[in-house]
């Protein structure tokens, strides 16, 4: 019987490569405790026990610790999703009409259009609001918002 549990554990360790939870991990470990047991004991229900009690226990009591060394991010803005939210000037008058209009954030020159539709003129400050395409979509910052430069 040892060596059907040898083979649980190789493909529970091959679907733990091809997954990134960490779960399937503590099924191979206790598919591989329970091959230890078949040695020792010929009794199918007591290494089935063995491998249940092993790899739940191994699951409730070390997943939590793996996982404060294992960080996955949650959501981490990248590219042009990255300047949502941050503020600029408007360094072309922005015209939604006339589809025309350029900000100037972080050093960088986007094409820009209005959220509201209303036109925002050169040297406003900005905020960006969200992407639409290849253009940043932006609101003027009010008086009370403003920041110091």
């Amino acid at each position: 019987m040892w060596v059907f549990w040898l083979i649980a554990a190789g493909i529970f360790f091959i679907i733990e490569m091809a997954t990134i939870g960490f779960l399937v991990f503590w099924l191979g470990i206790g598919s591989l405790l329970a091959m230890v047991t078949s040695f020792f004991v010929d009794s199918i229900i007591v290494q089935f026990v063995v491998f249940l009690v092993t790899s739940t226990l191994l699951i409730i009591f070390t997943r939590p610790l793996v996982n404060k060394f294992i960080k996955i991010p949650k959501e981490l803005k990248t590219n042009a999703y990255s300047i949502i939210g941050k503020k600029g000037i408007v360094t072309s008058k922005i015209n939604n009409v006339e589809g025309s209009g350029q900000i100037k954030i972080d050093g960088e020159v986007w094409s820009a259009k209005s959220i509201d539709e209303e036109e925002i003129e050169k040297d406003t400050e900005i905020e960006i609001i969200e992407i639409d395409g290849v253009k940043a979509v932006v609101k003027k910052v009010t008086d009370s918002a403003k920041i110091s430069v």
